[in-house]
């Protein structure tokens, strides 16, 4: 199964700003898990480098995530544009 998402990350910028990118990614997975129903996720690096993009400080407001599982694992892909 496949799905798109736009995960919103406003709620992030609300912690201290040393630790807005460290605290996306976990939002992430977290919001994978809930909308996904699963315990198993796995962020892909290109997501990862998207968020640490201009530092620990200034995460991006949102981003678009392709969420694809197979065999009750599901793996986190920027989407393609």
């Amino acid at each position: 199964m496949e799905r798109i998402y736009t995960i919103p990350l406003r709620d992030v910028k609300r912690v201290p700003r040393t630790q807005r990118s460290p605290r996306a990614m976990r939002y992430i997975k977290e919001f994978i898990q809930k909308h996904m129903k699963t315990e198993d996720v796995i962020v892909a690096m290109e997501v990862n480098e998207k968020i640490w993009e201009r530092g620990r400080e200034k995460i991006p407001s949102k981003i678009k995530v392709k969420a694809v599982e197979e065999d009750g694992v599901v793996e986190v892909l920027l989407a393609d544009e």
